[in-house]
């Protein structure tokens, strides 16, 4: 069965998906962008996704392209015409079609969007052979890394960077030594203290949706965590530390720059947050009792 993506209010064939040549978003980056989990036919965390979509286009001043309701239908039916159990939905925003100019254009536009959904690999149902490793690089993005736009060259050549040293993620590090995030996830390390921490939430980084609702596990969980700055010295001084996102869920990083984090295997920290992430994504309810 051939792939279906939805254009601009149009369900098409994949292969014949295209935008207009002056889509602000093609030629400027003008545009956000969210990626939703498909698991056992269901979003995960659709509700946070969906809050950070209408952020970051109230951000850049481009309305919604549809009531919210009218959205999730669309993505309900791009689901549903490519048939996926377990997949990725992706769904791109832009300020629309308008003659070349960098200035909004004088006279608006209707934004465009465009929903497009590709089958992965079911969830991890362990840990043991999840865990991935990293390299460091330099943060070198621009200063509102807190809205999803679809503007990634930086993170695109961190990841390259990754690829071509053996690693799947880059750790993104500021000119003073400090850590921000991955290239396409939040980063977390339990320290050497024991504490687990991630940064706080600024514009320089982006807030992750599985990071928010990883946040409120910890919480109904009664599990401490911090948030702060925290150096690349402590990042590898660090005995655990895992990456959070859409496709990542939590994944343990057991190498930064071919040196072992801790003993090189999931901490029991770590393992202890997949679990409870587990249940989430499968709809169980946690409980401290159950953690």
């Amino acid at each position: 069965m051939s792939r279906i993506a939805y254009v601009n209010g149009r369900y098409v064939p994949h292969r014949e998906a295209s935008v207009h040549v002056e889509d602000r978003g093609y030629q400027f980056a003008d545009a956000v962008y969210e990626v939703v989990h498909v698991h056992a036919g269901r979003f995960v965390d659709d509700g946070p996704h969906l809050d950070r979509l209408e952020r970051s286009l109230r951000e850049i001043r481009i309305p919604m392209p549809m009531p919210r309701t009218a959205l999730m239908a669309v993505l309900r039916e791009v689901v549903r015409r490519n048939r996926i159990d377990e997949g990725l939905l992706y769904m791109q925003v832009s300020r629309g079609v308008a003659r070349r100019d960098h200035a909004f254009p004088t006279k608006p536009v209707p934004p465009a969007i465009v929903v497009t959904v590709k089958r992965i690999k079911p969830y991890p149902t362990s840990i043991d052979n999840w865990g991935t490793t990293a390299i460091t690089y330099p943060d070198q993005r621009w200063a509102r890394c807190d809205i999803k736009t679809v503007g990634l060259l930086p993170n695109v050549l961190a990841r390259q960077a990754a690829k071509e040293k053996g690693a799947s993620e880059a750790i993104l590090i500021t000119p003073d030594g400090m850590v921000t995030e991955g290239a396409a996830t939040s980063f977390w390390i339990v320290d050497a203290n024991g504490n687990l921490r991630t940064r706080d939430l600024t514009a320089n980084i982006l807030p992750g949706c599985t990071r928010r609702v990883l946040v409120d596990l910890l919480r109904e969980n009664g599990i401490a965590y911090a948030e702060g700055p925290f150096s690349e010295a402590e990042l590898r001084a660090a005995p655990e530390a895992f990456i959070t996102s859409a496709t990542s869920f939590v994944k343990p990083i057991l190498a930064v720059d071919g040196a072992k984090v801790g003993d090189g295997t999931p901490g029991p920290v770590t393992r202890r947050l997949f679990d409870i992430f587990a249940r989430h994504v499968n709809g169980q309810r946690n409980t401290p009792a159950a953690a």
